[in-house]
């Protein structure tokens, strides 16, 4: 499978690039900055998301699926995310991809039936800007009428620098979280969560969240 990662040179996006890689696949790194990605036998193509005027076919040629981990937090702006989300669904039955997987956030699952983790007192306010944009995202992907079959993939509450188990649990829209009460995933097993996703294509057009 040729697969397109958006933000392959960020945090989890060099992850699941990684982990793609590992599996056999064919990998196409998409960065603003070509030279960020060393990595080798990767294709690495621009494209600069703050440039509206992008046109995308270049960017997606011959690409199955893509895999988008895009944050607005090294650009310093949030609303890319956003953006991001409507222009990927809008755009890319017109290039051939009808597939898109998305690294979401935590923010938006449930912590119990109608209350969500970004509403919580303790939920720390240096990441919710970062987190009321991805709750604007997954309300793109739910009003969505389209070709592209999306799947939302929210982390746990905490995502950390790890090595793989290799194991992990899948939630719907509840906040996963072990006997103790914890939220967290190392983010080498995140993206096998979000590989074992695109290889066996399991939750089609709705959001997951995964964790230990």
């Amino acid at each position: 499978m040729k697969v397109a990662v958006l933000g392959a040179s960020g945090w989890i996006g060099s992850h699941i690039l990684a982990e793609a890689k590992a599996r056999g696949h064919e990998v196409v790194a998409l960065v603003r900055d070509p030279s960020k990605v060393t990595d080798e036998g990767v294709e690495v193509r621009q494209l600069d998301l703050l440039d509206e005027g992008a046109h995308l076919t270049a960017a997606f040629e011959g690409v199955d699926v893509v895999i988008s981990s895009v944050g607005g937090r090294a650009a310093g702006n949030h609303e890319l995310v956003v953006k991001t989300a409507q222009r990927l669904l809008k755009e890319l039955p017109t290039v051939g991809v009808t597939r898109l997987l998305w690294v979401g956030g935590a923010g938006s699952l449930e912590v119990e039936l109608g209350v969500a983790l970004i509403s919580l007192p303790n939920f720390p306010d240096e990441y919710k800007p970062e987190a009321l944009v991805m709750v604007e995202a997954l309300e793109v992907f739910r009003n969505y009428e389209g070709d592209v079959n999306w799947t939302f993939v929210s982390p746990a509450a905490e995502i950390f620098p790890g090595e793989k188990k290799g194991e992990y649990r899948v939630g719907g829209d509840s906040l996963v979280s072990d006997s103790e009460g914890n939220s967290r995933i190392s983010v080498a097993d995140y993206a096998v969560a979000m590989i074992d996703e695109l290889e066996k294509a399991q939750h089609p057009s709705q959001r997951i969240g995964v964790a230990y």
